[in-house]
């Protein structure tokens, strides 16, 4: 069975940290571009961040620039979302995507572009 699995989410205080998996059984990640997205109650999932197959190139939404870090370890088969000074606003939950072929920049970050998506993981930034 195919399965993209995230960890890592929680209760975090404004300006706290968490650091994200994403974790794949069934398949490798290798040459798959992946994605983290994050959606909250009523409103759209968004593109947060995405790294190419082999972590050299990236892409970041403007809101996490310079915050969050998006890395892989292709031997472990996970991808990873580090997330520094949290805000309220970065409340949402999260899910990881992967998608075969060549990175993209303008596309990575867009939801229609992946085939394959986790279940989620709820990151809650609160004092």
């Amino acid at each position: 069975q195919l399965q993209l699995v995230e960890s890592g989410g929680g209760l975090v205080q404004p300006g706290g940290s968490l650091r994200l998996s994403c974790a794949a059984s069934g398949f490798t990640l290798d040459y798959k571009t992946i994605g983290w997205f994050r959606q909250v109650p009523g409103k759209e999932r968004e593109g947060v961040s995405c790294i190419s197959s082999s972590g050299a190139m990236t892409n970041y939404l403007d809101s996490v620039k310079g915050r969050f870090t998006i890395s892989r370890d292709n031997a472990k088969n996970t991808v990873y979302l580090q997330m520094n000074s949290l805000k309220p606003e970065d409340t949402a939950i999260y899910y990881c995507a992967a998608r075969a072929g060549p990175f993209t920049p303008s596309m990575c970050l867009a939801r229609g572009w992946y085939g394959s998506w986790g279940q989620g993981t709820q990151v809650t930034v609160s004092s």
